[in-house]
């Protein structure tokens, strides 16, 4: 599990020279002024919030209207997580592409259909089950699960997925999605 964090981790920063991701850490940390042109005096400067992150169990979403896999589903959860301050990402089962379009699809292609950076989807390995990962995820990063998945085989090894609110359940209503974020 904490490969999985470190591999997300990595793949958030890929692509980055060194330099550029120094000085993001360094910004992130306030360590150094993010605008350019002479320092300012006399104002005080917020640092934005940490992002809210959510991870989204796409395999078990992707079935949440007419139990029939559409990717449209997960895209409307994607959309109202942003519209309501969070940062989503999306882990999908290895077979979800053929569910969806009958042949595997990769990190990018569903990225790209839900409007999310490469960095953000995510692929389980054929043969990997991809609840680990959820659970792995979002306990790395702080955050909720969208799923209707109780993972009642992980409370075990992770017993905040017992505790109110950190599962979050929905559906598809009259055409409409439904998160139930109380």
């Amino acid at each position: 599990m904490l490969l999985a964090a470190i591999w997300l981790f990595v793949r958030a920063t890929r692509g980055q020279s060194a330099e550029h991701q120094a000085r993001a850490e360094r910004a992130i940390h306030g360590q150094i002024a993010t605008h350019s042109g002479p320092p300012r005096r006399g104002l005080f400067t917020r640092k934005p919030p940490p992002p809210k992150y959510v991870v989204v169990d796409g395999s078990n979403v992707m079935h949440w209207k007419d139990n029939l896999p559409q990717i449209e589903v997960v895209r409307a959860v994607v959309d109202k997580l942003t519209a309501a301050g969070f940062a989503p990402g999306v882990v999908f089962d290895a077979n979800a592409g053929y569910k969806l379009m009958g042949k595997y699809r990769h990190d990018y292609a569903l990225g790209k259909m839900l409007g999310l950076p490469r960095d953000r989807v995510m692929v389980v390995d054929k043969g990997t089950p991809a609840d680990p990962v959820i659970l792995a995820s979002a306990r790395a990063l702080g955050a909720r699960i969208v799923s209707n998945d109780r993972f009642r085989d992980w409370k075990e090894t992770h017993p905040e997925v017992a505790l109110p609110g950190h599962v979050i359940a929905g559906g598809v209503c009259d055409g409409q999605v439904w998160l139930d974020m109380a």
